[in-house]
């Protein structure tokens, strides 16, 4: 062999050696990846992220850690999401309130840190029914009775939510529309969760919660449902009547998803969402959202987008609606 034969020939084996790798490190997902949860354990976001997960594991064959990031009504978890690195290993579960935070900054004139152009939607997984709560120490039977009691001017009730402009608080907003102003002084926490103790501790008197996140609270007697936000009555609280059978054309779902951060490769997105989507319709994952009181709502992706492009304007609506809090 030639001194010319072999430097060519030595060049392209080496750019095969180094091409190998490369290529290997193209496969996704190679690692594990993290969901992250933008609200604290006991909400519904906890409750239909971790099963996904789970879920997840075996068809992509790499662990799925969920990880918490809290606070400010979910708006600290959606910027984590937002400014990870968009290769498919950091994904965001996040619900209604994230489609709001844009509109919430320009009300403060403040720059907008996290808007709805800085994910990729993989999928919706559930749109729960909210239900307005009151807890067992409350007199009121019925929607009638508490609207009555919160109008008066003297009214001490509290109302409790999972943060200011979240998608617990964003209720309120859509059931004043239709009843007119209520003497509610509101108590945001740091999510769901919080929301719910403060309810049960009295602490707060009144809140808006999905119907997983409350349905055993409601079961056991210590929450008290007046009334539904969906369009039908769930048949998990046959019972409760909608807030349209009472008279007032309001609808609100709490949904979830699961969001990628904008630029993530096309491949990577399809392989998260055909994996999201066979995780979604398994047995397994469909028995732990009954057990909580929860249908599927799935949405792959581009439906997803369409979705949350419309469900965002009425977000945008609701918290002018709210004006400027805290």
């Amino acid at each position: 062999m030639d001194r010319r034969s072999f430097v060519i020939g030595t060049t392209a084996s080496a750019a095969a050696l180094a091409a190998g790798p490369a290529l290997a490190q193209d496969a996704f997902p190679s690692h594990a990846i993290t969901i992250i949860n933008a609200f604290p354990p006991g909400g519904i976001n906890d409750i239909v992220t971790r099963p996904l997960a789970s879920t997840m594991e075996p068809i992509l064959k790499q662990p799925i850690v969920v990880e918490t990031k809290a606070g400010a009504a979910g708006q600290v978890g959606a910027q984590v999401g937002a400014t990870a690195k968009p290769d498919g290993y950091t994904l965001l579960s996040h619900n209604t309130g994230i489609s709001g935070y844009a509109e919430v900054d320009k009300l403060f004139g403040r720059p907008v840190k996290t808007s709805r152009s800085d994910f990729v939607t993989l999928a919706r997984l559930v749109a729960d029914p909210v239900l307005l709560l009151v807890n067992d120490q409350q007199p009121y039977k019925t929607l009638k009775e508490f609207i009555e009691a919160a109008k008066k001017p003297d009214s001490t009730l509290v109302f409790s939510s999972g943060g200011l402009y979240g998608a617990t608080h964003l209720p309120l907003a859509y059931l004043e529309r239709a009843t007119g102003p209520l003497k509610l002084r509101h108590l945001p926490t740091n999510g769901g969760g919080p929301a719910i103790t403060s309810i049960l501790g009295n602490n707060a008197q009144v809140t808006t919660q999905s119907v997983s996140a409350a349905l055993a609270h409601v079961k056991s007697g210590k929450l008290r449902a007046l009334a539904s936000f969906g369009a039908t009555r769930s048949k998990f609280l046959p019972d409760v009547p909608t807030l349209k059978e009472l008279g007032y054309d309001v609808e609100y779902y709490l949904w979830v998803g699961i969001f990628a951060p904008k630029a993530t490769p096309a491949p990577i997105v399809s392989t998260l969402r055909a994996a999201i989507k066979q995780a979604a319709h398994s047995e397994a994952f469909l028995t732990v959202l009954a057990n909580a009181g929860q249908e599927l709502a799935y949405l792959d992706g581009p439906d997803f987008q369409k979705f949350w492009d419309e469900d965002g304007k009425r977000t945008d609506e609701a918290v002018i609606s709210i004006g400027k809090q805290g």
